[in-house]
């Protein structure tokens, strides 16, 4: 069974051909400044080749009939007719209350999905673009809308009520949503089955850390609690986004400096975090070199990181009565051995012992703890295309 899996921003759209059940991926690419002019990259892992082709996009339609165009290419394709893509997978990043798990797309589907684009203005507009395109170039193919948030709809309500006066909740569904979703969902999944050990038997911590982060604390294979909340700028401090602050300070800053709204919502989400703190980059890595050449405020919005990740790890091993096992995914979790050891370091007391040579990988699935951790640290790459393939295929077979 072929998937094509459909990733739609406002002005791009990345995409992957995959069989789910071998998880081999024929095709993978991007689409950037749609609306502009228009730019296609296209690989193939099998052949170890890369495309790229300057191709008019106005609208998301005629990018996604320039995938099309390259996957059935005779000179750069993988596949001889669109008969042979068995459905879409789309990722789709708030569905709100309305969806705990994936959905085959209908009308009534995508009317829910529009009800939710007051709760993330930036990315269902774009997300609905993708849909309709794929639907107008491609009519017939079985499509399905997998949720950033519906992984997290198993949060109690304890775990998602804000203590605001109850009717925000009532009428305008004012909750933590929590988003990484399938990326949470994924790796606890693959802990499960490195650990050999059923997923329902589990209280796991997964640490999705990156441009973007959120922790997640998943027991017996459900979200219990995650970082994120009403948007993606609660929780931990990203690349740009503040993370979670005292929300009296935006009146502060607001009246002092004759801000309104959108500036101060500009400066919490592009100009804070990382970047805000270390005036250097929002960039992780350009953060480790300017602290190891004795930037102070570098080295510091680091260790405000690391530190408030461990205060989740252990909150939310608090909040489960206990944890069997950590992991670290995304590109820092992934990819930053000193900070998965500075995150960690200090834990002992709850069972983590770290094991510093095993912990020196990058990219690749691993357990990082020594081997007498009574609490399992893993690195774990996330791969949020082929959960949202597989859970295509699922509901459309």
């Amino acid at each position: 069974m072929n998937i094509l899996v459909i990733n739609a921003g406002s002005s791009s759209l990345k995409y992957q051909l995959m069989d789910p059940d071998t998880q081999n991926v024929l095709a993978k690419g991007l689409c950037e400044r749609i609306g502009i002019d228009g730019r296609l990259t296209h690989k193939i892992p099998a052949r170890d080749a890369k495309y790229e082709f300057e191709i008019p996009m106005p609208t998301h339609a005629e990018a996604i009939q320039a995938v099309l165009d390259a996957l059935l290419s005779p000179e750069h394709g993988v596949i001889q007719s669109v008969a042979e893509i068995d459905a879409v997978g789309h990722r789709v990043v708030h569905g709100g209350e309305a969806f705990a798990s994936s959905v085959k797309i209908d009308d009534a589907v995508m009317a829910s999905i529009e009800e939710c684009i007051p709760l993330a203005p930036l990315h269902n507009p774009a997300n609905i673009t993708g849909i309709t395109a794929c639907q107008k170039v491609m009519p017939g193919v079985p499509m399905v809308a997998v949720f950033d948030t519906a992984f997290h709809q198993t949060m109690p309500s304890k775990a998602y009520i804000y203590e605001l006066p109850y009717e925000y909740y009532e009428k305008d569904k004012v909750r933590r949503y929590g988003f990484h979703g399938t990326s949470h969902k994924y790796v606890s999944q693959r802990a499960a089955a490195m650990l050999g050990r059923p997923i329902e038997e589990l209280k796991i911590i997964t640490c999705h850390l990156g441009n973007g982060s959120s922790v997640t604390a998943v027991d017996g294979g459900r979200s219990v609690d995650t970082s994120m909340g009403f948007t993606p700028l609660a929780g931990l401090p990203m690349g740009t986004r503040s993370g979670d602050l005292d929300a009296g300070i935006l009146e502060y800053l607001m009246n002092k400096y004759n801000y309104d709204i959108d500036q101060m919502l500009e400066i919490l989400n592009k100009k804070s975090g990382m970047l805000g703190v270390s005036g250097v980059s929002s960039d992780f890595r350009d953060l480790g070199d300017a602290a190891a050449q004795g930037n102070k405020r570098a080295a510091l919005a680091v260790d405000v990181f690391n530190y408030d990740v461990k205060k989740l790890i252990g909150a939310y091993a608090a909040a489960m009565g206990g944890v069997d096992a950590v992991v670290f995914t995304a590109g820092v979790g992934e990819n930053s051995p000193a900070q998965r050891l500075e995150m960690t370091s200090g834990l002992e007391f709850m069972g983590i012992k770290m094991d510093p040579e095993a912990n020196n990988v990058r990219g690749k699935e691993a357990v990082i703890s020594a081997p007498d951790s009574r609490v399992k640290v893993l690195l774990i790459p996330t791969d949020e295309e082929l959960m949202i393939a597989q859970d295509t295929a699922r509901l459309v077979r």
